[in-house]
């Protein structure tokens, strides 16, 4: 049998997970736990930190421990198509391709794929569309050593995003997810310039070697980002 303190943290780790205790809800104090499992403080106690560590609760001195506000985690991300995502919702997807060029990694762009200074990219933007309103704007970077046949893909025709994941194995990717003001996406969003946005930034690799980079720019009152998990080792 599992130690004390680990039962315990299974258990309001169970509740938390199955949504019974959500966000900002009160974990029971320590002197109830403490009751209820005839137990020391030092066992309530390890048990707690270990939710905390995880993330799953917050505790504040003299108010107690709340459960945490939710934080996606990268890795629980799969690498999203777009034009699934919006056909999926029963809208009908469209695409623009705003720009397209061939441009060196001597600058800005190579920086952001990590690339030797002499190698090629293929810099792409583009707006998706959903029922023929602005869905998110995307730049894309493609490393034409990594992929020489995007160089002749119909990206006006076939989102870059998708012809990628039909086309390219990966083998490590990286997300980061921010919150921002729409900015120079206000325009082809149709939002205001302070509209708040979430951009999605990724990385991928296959073997060590960068494919692309992708920043998309998504407009917060039409889009949400959703995860779904399962608890590990319950029974």
């Amino acid at each position: 049998m599992a130690p004390l303190h680990q039962r315990i943290r299974g258990a309001i780790e169970a509740r938390i997970l199955s949504g019974e205790l959500g966000p900002g809800d009160r974990i029971p104090f320590e002197h109830e736990l403490m009751a209820d499992y005839g137990c020391s403080r030092m066992t309530v106690n390890k048990a707690l930190s270990a939710l905390a560590s995880a993330g799953l609760i917050v505790r504040q001195r003299g108010r107690g421990s709340f459960v945490a506000r939710p934080r996606i985690h990268m890795a629980a991300l799969a690498i999203p198509d777009i034009r699934e995502t919006i056909e999926a919702r029963g809208h009908v997807y469209g695409l623009r391709l705003v720009a397209r060029a061939e441009v060196g990694a001597d600058g800005a762009e190579g920086a952001l794929l990590r690339l030797p200074a002499d190698r090629t990219l293929l810099s792409l933007r583009c707006v998706h569309l959903a029922d023929a309103r602005p869905y998110a704007v995307e730049a894309r970077l493609i490393n034409l050593a990594a992929v020489p046949e995007a160089g002749a893909a119909d990206f006006a025709a076939t989102p870059p995003g998708s012809w990628l994941l039909a086309h390219v194995p990966w083998t490590q990717a990286e997300h980061r997810i921010t919150a921002a003001a729409a900015g120079e996406a206000a325009g082809p969003l149709g939002v205001d310039a302070a509209a708040p946005c979430l951009v999605l930034e990724r990385w991928t690799w296959r073997e060590g070697e960068s494919i692309t980079y992708v920043r998309t720019v998504f407009d917060g009152a039409r889009f949400d980002l959703t995860a779904h998990f399962a608890a590990q080792g319950m029974g």
